[in-house]
């Protein structure tokens, strides 16, 4: 006998709030405070801190042409964990399903919802 699943579902239970849980890189505190910022504070703020990290040293990094790249996978990230399948998320996104799938495999995003044992395989 062959089991059965229900391929409508491709994107079902996938959350990058729960995925990130999960690792315990948030909490529900975190996530309060995340809220009240807008999406632009809170891409100067990670910028910002990630400038820290390397003692402000951004010269040479194509910071204004790579912002576009950072976007699309956020996009995708986020359409993925709020649609219930990959056709739901391509029309969400306003593509086509092959050029959502062509995003996908560019971006590696279904990689980034699976375990560290799923990867390996």
């Amino acid at each position: 006998m062959r089991k059965t699943t229900d391929k409508r579902f491709t994107t079902k239970h996938k959350s990058v709030i729960i995925y990130l849980q999960q690792r315990q890189q948030i909490d529900d505190s975190l996530l309060v405070l995340i809220n009240n910022l807008t999406l632009e504070d809170l891409i100067a703020l990670k910028l910002e801190l990630s400038a820290k990290n390397i003692n402000n040293r951004l010269f040479g990094l194509d910071m204004w042409r790579k912002t576009s790249y950072i976007m699309k996978e956020a996009m995708l990230m986020f359409a993925i964990s709020t649609t219930q399948s990959k056709k739901d998320a391509a029309r969400f996104l306003g593509l086509t399903y092959l050029d959502f799938k062509k995003a996908l495999k560019k971006f590696e995003v279904d990689n980034y919802f699976l375990n560290k044992e799923e990867k390996k395989k």
